[in-house]
């Protein structure tokens, strides 16, 4: 039986109605209130969701069997993404604009806070259930326990910038663009090879230890009942986050981020406790004292993580898997505690998380994108021997899910 059938039916007629009503309703508030690129890029938010959520495109679990079986295709899945996202994103990035608007990449300090941050950060991952995107999707999908993550990330997040100022003063690297540093065509070649090397590395580990590679069956619909239904190959979601990626470089003018917000609603809440989260001096700096002053709806972040959440209830609708559960085991429940806070307090420190270091750092040429998967990979490594502790059952095989 496909994956799309669902054994609930009211709830395969209900959810897809009521994620479309409030992707449209969002939609036309946004463009009213603040303007039609916020309401677009609230769009790219949601197909972000239901590519996340159809794809299964999780970068925890990818790691996680990478780590423990040397299964690689999630990894692998996670390289050719990352090349056509230079592919597009470094000619804007040398020429400075993007049809004809100014566009810049993340491009942030490599130093001491992005090692620790990415490092704690990938043990959060594994603790949480989830990365950045992977939490929201997850959320929006259904998962309850992801609820619980979600919320202590958020509370990490802000709690980080009440230190980040100590954080930020060691020692580090200028912000670097191999972009600007190599020029645009030895900046591609460098990173198309450093992909290929990656995805080379993990065919020979996963033959060495399998014999050979892993088949992904295809047990999804097929034709166009596949693309609204999934689930979809993990190909297909690579490149669909590339190009909405891209998409998304194009109408904010610069790549894709999720957890600034996790700070900005932490820190919204924080003040309505009556906690002066505005005489911090993170909060002091005046892009982020503007943003705490603004509605959320003005923050693009923001909009896009909602997109993202409702595009997963949308996705999980289609597929007559929207099913919550608040049956979560108390073991589980203290690694979702302990995962969020970790993955809130390290995204500050490093300068974003899975995407907005990882994914757009990389995509925007960053030195400190590269500083971070390798600490975060560490950090991966860690808390997979740290799960079985929170999750007995996974004693056994490792496979790949969508977180």
């Amino acid at each position: 039986m496909s994956l799309a059938l669902s054994t609930v039916p009211e709830r395969k007629s209900t959810a897809p109605w009521v994620a479309f009503l409030l992707l449209l309703a969002g939609a036309l508030f946004l463009a009213q209130v603040v303007s039609g690129r916020q309401a677009l890029l609230f769009l790219v938010g949601g197909a972000l969701g239901l590519t996340l959520y159809h794809a299964a495109f999780g970068f925890t679990s990818a790691w996680r069997v990478f780590i423990r079986e040397r299964r690689g295709a999630g990894l692998r899945a996670q390289m050719v993404m990352l090349a056509l996202a230079v592919l597009l994103f470094f000619p804007a990035l040398a020429a400075g604009t993007l049809f004809g608007e100014p566009v810049k990449g993340l491009v942030s300090p490599a130093g001491t806070s992005v090692v620790v941050g990415a490092f704690i950060f990938g043990i959060g991952m594994q603790l949480g259930g989830g990365c950045a995107s992977g939490t929201l999707f997850t959320v929006g999908g259904g998962n309850s326990r992801m609820l619980v993550t979600l919320l202590f990330f958020i509370v990490g997040s802000v709690v980080a910038t009440h230190h980040i100022g100590w954080w930020f003063a060691l020692p580090s690297l200028p912000p670097t663009s191999i972009v600007q540093s190599l020029g645009l065509f030895p900046a591609l070649a460098l990173s198309l090879a450093l992909f290929a090397a990656i995805a080379a590395v993990s065919v020979v580990l996963e033959r060495r230890r399998h014999g050979v590679l892993e088949l992904i069956a295809s047990n999804g619909e097929k034709g166009i009942g596949r693309f609204f239904r999934g689930p979809w190959p993990l190909v297909w979601g690579a490149v669909a986050l590339a190009l909405l990626n891209f998409a998304t470089l194009a109408l904010a003018g610069r790549p894709w981020g999720v957890t600034s917000a996790f700070a900005l609603w932490g820190a919204k809440a924080f003040e309505s406790l009556g906690i002066a989260v505005d005489q911090w001096a993170f909060w002091q700096v005046e892009a982020n004292a503007k943003a705490l002053a603004a509605p959320v709806w003005q923050d693009v972040t923001s909009v896009m993580d909602f997109g993202i959440m409702i595009g997963a209830l949308l996705a999980a609708g289609l597929a007559g898997r929207f099913a919550p559960s608040l049956k979560i085991p108390a073991r589980s429940l203290i690694a979702a505690v302990i995962g969020g806070l970790l993955l809130g307090y390290g995204a500050r420190l490093a300068y974003g998380c899975n995407i907005g270091a990882y994914f757009s750092g990389i995509a925007s040429g960053s030195l400190h994108g590269w500083l971070w998967l390798v600490a975060a990979f560490f950090g991966n490594a860690v808390g997979v021997r740290l799960r079985p502790i929170f999750f007995p059952a996974e004693r056994v095989e490792a496979r790949l899910t969508g977180c």
